[in-house]
């Protein structure tokens, strides 16, 4: 790669960096070490097609959807399937001497999208986190804009209703 080509990757990836690593960590229902690791891989692949993505309308979106492809591919290999923690359903709510403010705000919210079915929490984080269209959501997960909209749905109620229990306690 050609000196100032280079720089232009090293430029991109410095400054988003932190939001592919919010984004990462979402998508991998608060499993911040598998963030860490999703991120590393789809950066290398960012490098090593740099001149394509480049070149693309939306990079912002052409990573995100290299970041989805890349946490779909993870899924698909045998060693994803081994837990070394305990079964999201298993973890302790957060309690009110915790944290305070956003970052209780923040634990209550990873809590939840642990529990969402994988699909769902791939459409909530892209289409109101990460602020992506509905049609951009569905090329990326190569699913119906109808789709989008359902699993939207669905992921949005059973989350309130997940919220409402945690508040009730």
């Amino acid at each position: 790669m050609r000196a100032e080509t280079q720089a232009a990757y090293v430029d991109y990836v410095s400054a988003r960096l932190p939001a592919l690593h919010r984004a990462a960590y979402l998508l991998s229902a608060g499993d911040a070490h598998r963030a860490d690791d999703l991120v590393q891989i789809t950066i290398t692949r960012l490098y090593q097609h740099w001149k394509r993505a480049a070149r693309s309308d939306n990079l912002d979106a052409y990573v995100h959807r290299m970041l989805v492809h890349t946490l779909v591919d993870e899924k698909r290999l045998a060693w994803a399937r081994v837990h070394l923690t305990e079964r999201p359903g298993d973890l302790p709510a957060a309690t009110a001497g915790e944290a305070h403010g956003q970052v209780e705000d923040r634990s209550r919210l990873v809590q939840v999208l642990r529990r969402l079915p994988p699909r769902q929490r791939a459409v909530l984080v892209m289409r109101f986190l990460l602020d992506r269209p509905v049609e951009e959501v569905a090329e990326t997960l190569r699913c119906s804009v109808g789709t989008v909209k359902s699993q939207s749905s669905r992921g949005l109620e059973a989350l309130r209703e997940m919220l409402s229990k945690i508040e009730e306690h």
